[in-house]
Order: structure tokens, then C-alpha cells, then sequence
């Protein structure tokens, strides 16, 4: 496999087409491609699986790419708004990056893999959230069903059913169908920019 020459990491000035090139994937690229083509160089690299040289740097790299992508995925690309948004990256988020990268460069992969930043790499699954939409809807109408039947058919020597676990099953359930509803719109929003960019 054909690898990219390693810039030096201490004040080099990437651009986005380094990035995309770094992780090996097109300009065009979704949001999923730049998750899946990041967790895929950083198990290749990670120093704890890849022993060689300059592995660790390579591992940085990536998280840098990885980081400047997802931050300014859809943002104009104006000649303007291009020189501000790299400019701004350089101050402000570069070294931040680096820096994350470092600490889990020197971790295990394994704890890697654990940390709420991988966690954040990873692509929303359209079956579980579709199932869990569907789990959400079904808990919330089988709650107002079953305190509507136990109102109708109630249990021998039971005048009323009981108000307060009619109400904390209801609060819970639409608390469920809430999150579920988030993750279901946050997938089809993907779903939508992945279709605008093919």
C-alpha cells in the first residue's frame, strides 16, 4: 500500500486537501466515510498495535485529520471563509488535537477504543435506531392502553388503578420516545447529506 510522506508535525500548515489525503479518502467525502476512514487509520497506527518508527506520528496525523474534518464538515468554502476557518483552526484547535492525540497514542488501544472520543466515531446503526423508535412508540401507547383497560377492567376489590405509576410510566416512556426521536432525526439527517454528496 502506497503511504503519504509524513510532514513534520511541530508548525506544519495542512490543508483540507492534506487531510482528506491523510485519511485516504476523497473531498467528497460524508461525514460516515470520514468516521469509518478514521477508525480505520487509528487502529492501523495506534503505537500499541503498529511498532514501527513513526507510528505514533502517523496516529497523530490522522486524529488531526479526523478533528479539522468533522469541525468543519458543510462550512462555506468561500476563498474568505476558507483562509478564516484554517486560520482559526491553527490558533485555537491544532495543537489542542495534537495534544488529545498524543495522550491516547500512549494509552492502549484497548482503552482507546473505551474513550468517549472513539465512542463519538462511531456511525449511527439504522436498525437499532429504527428498532428502538419502534420500542419507544409501542412502550408509550401500551402505558396509555393498559391505564385506559385498567380503568375499564378493574382488578377485584381495586377502586381505581393507580394514579402515580400511570404517571412515572408515562413520564419515563415519552422520555424514551423523546431519545429515540433525536437519534431516529439525527440519522435521517445524515442519511440526507450522505444522498446530497453521491
Amino acid at each position: 500500500m502506497e503511504q503519504h510522506k509524513l510532514k513534520p508535525l511541530t508548525g506544519t500548515q495542512m490543508t483540507p486537501s492534506d487531510y482528506y489525503r491523510i485519511l485516504g479518502i476523497p473531498a467528497n467525502s460524508t461525514l460516515e466515510d470520514i468516521k469509518k476512514a478514521y477508525r480505520k487509520k487509528a487502529r492501523l497506527y495506534h503505537p500499541d498495535i503498529n511498532s514501527s518508527p513513526d507510528s505514533k506520528d502517523r496516529f497523530i496525523e490522522a486524529t488531526e485529520a479526523y478533528d479539522f474534518l468533522v469541525a468543519n464538515y458543510g462550512k462555506p468554502v468561500s476563498d474568505i471563509e476558507f483562509e478564516r476557518i484554517i486560520e482559526d483552526w491553527r490558533k485555537f484547535r491544532q495543537e489542542r488535537s495534537r495534544q488529545r492525540a498524543q495522550y491516547y497514542a500512549r494509552s492502549s488501544y484497548e482503552k482507546f477504543r473505551n474513550s468517549k472520543y472513539y465512542k463519538s466515531t462511531r456511525i449511527l446503526n439504522s436498525s437499532a435506531v429504527i428498532f428502538n423508535f419502534a420500542v419507544s412508540v409501542m412502550v408509550f401507547f401500551y402505558t396509555i392502553i393498559g391505564f385506559v383497560f385498567r380503568i375499564k377492567n378493574p382488578l377485584p376489590d381495586e377502586k381505581k388503578p393507580p394514579f402515580l405509576a400511570f404517571t412515572l410510566l408515562l413520564v419515563l416512556s415519552i422520555i424514551l420516545f423523546t431519545v429515540s426521536l433525536l437519534y431516529l432525526k439525527a440519522f435521517l439527517q445524515s442519511r440526507r447529506k450522505q444522498n446530497e454528496n453521491h
